[in-house]
């Protein structure tokens, strides 16, 4: 039986992904104990080698989840140490066990910002560190498989924006404030966002999984038709039967409030929830050209699906835990 190596899974897709395969034939290596799979799980560290080498030898998949992604980590150096210099450890512990198959989670970030609907073949154009930490450890990936690719398979996913049950991200606080009644759309609201469900994204690693493809592989993952913020607020209207105001911020205004936040969060030394950053990705239109992936994959849930389903759980449904995935 073929016995798959997660790299990362104590954390929100890890641990759907733990939940789709089933647990008899993985093991977990992750920093953090797993809120719900520890009897699976490994501590350690993929910037450790010395971590890495203590893990069996007796695996022929890795699934590279773990990464730094959060946008206020400091010093910047970690998005490398972690991104870079950990993929560079795992490669290296791969070779020493013979193991060839890989699939990583890298993200659209690496494409950067206000891009036109890339595809898989855009130009990469990384405008943080995340993105730029991304790009470099998915060129590691690349020269590893050109310099022996035979009998390699690599997988390259770049998910768009992942929200779910559970997930305390960005998503989650937008559909928060919308949820509450007391939300306000900045500009026309016809800005669309691609987004992904986290249901989406682990069963499509699964099919990466079972299907063993030979080869290198790169797929943007964004859960299709992307919806505009009208549209989103339309939703989330007829799902929790609220009314929200039908009100909008000039964009112009909107941003002007975004800098009196951040001269507020200046002179109190206090990170603010609103700021100018914040409203300027509000209104930006984010889409991603996902019709490579749902070419070879049919998603079990559509994304109206997928937000519905959150949506229930955390705003309706009585919690049995308060078991949580926080990110950005």
């Amino acid at each position: 039986m073929s016995k798959t190596l997660i790299l990362g899974g104590s954390g929100f897709v890890g641990s759907y992904l733990i939940k789709e395969l089933g647990v008899n034939s993985l093991q977990n290596f992750d920093k953090n104990p797993s809120p719900f799979f520890n009897k699976h799980t490994i501590i350690g560290d993929i910037r450790n080698v010395e971590d890495l080498a203590s893990l069996d030898s007796d695996f022929d998949t890795v699934v590279l989840l773990a990464a730094e992604h959060r946008d206020d980590v400091s010093p910047v150096s970690v998005y490398y140490d972690v991104n870079v210099q950990g993929t560079k450890n795992v490669l290296d512990f791969m070779d020493k066990c013979g193991i060839k198959r890989l699939i990583f989670t890298s993200s659209v970030a690496v494409y950067g910002l206000n891009k036109d609907n890339p595809a898989e073949d855009h130009p990469e154009d990384p405008f943080n560190h995340y993105g730029k930490s991304k790009w470099r450890a998915e060129q590691v990936i690349k020269k590893w498989y050109d310099d022996n690719p035979e009998g390699k398979s690599v997988t390259i996913i770049r998910p768009t924006v992942i929200f779910g049950e559970r997930n305390r991200g960005n998503v989650y606080n937008l559909l928060k404030q919308i949820a509450s009644g007391r939300f306000l759309m900045i500009g026309s609201g016809q800005n669309k966002k691609s987004m992904a469900y986290v249901g989406n994204v682990v069963s499509f690693i699964k099919q990466c999984l079972d299907t063993k493809a030979s080869g290198y592989n790169v797929y943007n993952y964004v859960d299709k038709p992307d919806l505009n913020m009208t549209e989103l607020v339309s939703l989330i209207e007829a799902k929790l039967n609220i009314d929200i105001p039908k009100q909008r911020i000039p964009y112009a205004l909107g941003m002007l409030g975004g800098y009196f936040f951040d001269l507020m969060a200046f002179i109190s030394s206090k990170k603010l929830s609103i700021n100018s950053v914040r409203v300027k990705k509000f209104c930006a239109t984010t889409q991603f050209d996902s019709s490579k992936v749902h070419s070879v994959f049919r998603a079990p849930f559509s994304l109206k699906q997928g937000l519905e389903r959150t949506l229930e759980y955390e705003f309706t449904k009585q919690k049995d835990d308060e078991i949580l995935f926080f990110s950005e």
